[in-house]
């Protein structure tokens, strides 16, 4: 069972790449971030003339998230996270899916920090682990897959010193992504490639992808049920250097049935 997550940037900007990626990987749910369209326009007949079905939290022009599913509709737990009624990001949506509970996240970025956009990021962290916690409490294989929008290690970094100032790189949000680990979740990739230089973004710009200048920002966090079902983690790295590609690689995990 491979279950994916991926930063699409666009989902109508790169739909051709993201049926691609479909039909050539075949994951048996995936998990976009920054779909970046409305409810009503997103895109669900091109998928699922591929064979998923899909639930989605839309937001035009930027943000959004969605599950997809290979043969099935995943069944809706949660849209939105409590703590701030006042927050209309769509960022997350919570489905059970192949007998999975699946988490599509989109983190804050927090730049320029500090300032209003950097507590936000903390905020909804601390309300992403809130949300975690009740998961955990179910002890169902729960995986949250997504773009965290944070670095947790120098060596998940091709530069130290070039990110050294980012909102991704502060130690409040590294301390808030090692506190989500300290509750039991495991990072995949991480455990996988525990030496680092596993990279699943890579900038547009400063020629980053032809010299392999990325970092690693989307993650797979596994509950034990999960994580005793892990057989492997990898990026689709490939998919990156194809034309009019996102700016993230596929990220996934296969666990065994």
């Amino acid at each position: 069972m491979r279950i994916a997550t991926f930063n699409i940037n666009g989902i109508k900007a790169r739909l051709p790449r993201l049926l691609e990626w479909l039909n050539e990987t075949q994951p048996d749910v995936a998990c976009l971030q920054e779909i970046k369209t409305s409810d009503e326009t997103f895109p669900i007949k091109d998928i699922e003339e591929v064979g998923y079905g899909a639930i989605w939290h839309g937001q035009k022009g930027f943000n959004g998230v969605a599950i997809l599913a290979r043969g099935e509709t995943p069944a809706e737990i949660r849209r939105g996270l409590e703590g701030e009624p006042e927050d209309e990001h769509s960022r997350y949506i919570e489905a059970d899916v192949k007998g999975v509970r699946v988490a599509s996240i989109y983190l804050p970025n927090g730049n320029p920090q500090p300032g209003p956009k950097f507590d936000y990021k903390l905020r909804w962290m601390k309300r992403l682990r809130d949300r975690a916690s009740q998961i955990w409490a179910e002890e169902v294989p729960a995986i949250l897959a997504g773009d965290y929008n944070v670095i947790p290690r120098d060596r998940d970094v091709y530069a130290v010193k070039a990110m050294a100032n980012d909102a991704l790189m502060q130690p409040e949000s590294r301390a808030a992504y090692r506190r989500l680990l300290g509750d039991g979740w495991t990072d995949a990739i991480a455990s996988r490639h525990p030496a680092g230089g596993v990279w699943t973004y890579w900038d547009y710009q400063m020629n980053a992808w032809p010299r392999d200048a990325g970092f690693r920002i989307d993650h797979l966090l596994l509950s034990p049920a999960a994580a005793d079902r892990l057989v492997d983690a990898q990026v689709d790295k490939d998919f990156r250097g194809r034309e009019k590609a996102s700016d993230h690689a596929p990220t996934w995990v296969k666990l065994s049935e």
